[in-house]
């Protein structure tokens, strides 16, 4: 999976300035806390720094989104606006997530149970995923996680994807990471999609590769 820009999250992160990370924390813990994207205004940098500024510098980056008002649209893993893939977090609210993968690894790195609840993009099927620290439960079992990109919305470039990509995340692959009643309904969809490109991953391959992306996200 080298070649699709999963994971690419925690290499941009470190690439931000300090002021920049204080106020990603901010944002992330924002969204934990309330379910809602944070309003710009209520955010403060450090040392008396443009918030402005570090917000752009999160938004080149793709850490953040920012919409055309400079409303936060997304924080990865959390969505500003509602998904198809929703997640109750224990002792605080529901939150939604930008993909089935960031879905998933919000528990790593909140260090807290979550439920998520989803559907098969194919046949509309409901899917639930309890994830209760290093283990899930899948409802249906069968369950599986497409991890990919949609290549009509623009090549990946490695070299570029360090420090921002030529092509948003959240438009080039958010939209077609998703839970599958199974993998002949994964592969079924795909055939249907051919600008389509990824893989199909078991339920551990797709719980661990969320757990490493995101569990220590707000630990760096």
């Amino acid at each position: 999976m080298d070649e699709f820009p999963t994971g690419v999250t925690s290499v941009r992160v470190r690439a931000l300035s300090p002021a920049a990370r204080t106020v990603h924390r901010a944002i992330l813990q924002a969204f934990a806390t309330t379910g809602l994207a944070p309003d710009p205004s209520t955010l403060t940098a450090p040392d008396g720094r443009d918030t402005k500024i570090l917000l752009g510098e999160l938004h080149d980056r793709d850490v953040i989104r920012l919409d055309e008002h400079g409303r936060i649209r997304a924080a990865y893993p959390f969505s500003g606006w509602p998904t198809a893939h929703r997640v109750e977090i224990a002792g605080g609210p529901a939150v939604y997530a930008m993909c089935a993968i960031d879905a998933l690894g919000i528990a790593a790195m909140l260090g807290a149970d979550t439920t998520i609840t989803s559907t098969d993009p194919g046949s509309g099927e409901l899917i639930r995923v309890a994830v209760r620290g290093a283990r899930a439960t899948w409802q249906p079992e069968s369950t599986v996680v497409f991890d990919g990109t949609d290549t009509s919305a623009g090549g990946y470039r490695p070299d570029r994807d360090r420090v921002g990509p030529a092509v948003p995340t959240v438009d080039r692959c958010c939209t077609v990471m998703n839970f599958f009643t199974s993998a002949s309904s994964a592969h079924k969809w795909l055939a249907e999609h051919p600008q389509v490109s990824g893989a199909v991953l078991t339920k551990d391959q797709a719980l661990r590769l969320g757990t490493d992306i995101f569990g220590r996200l707000l630990d760096r």
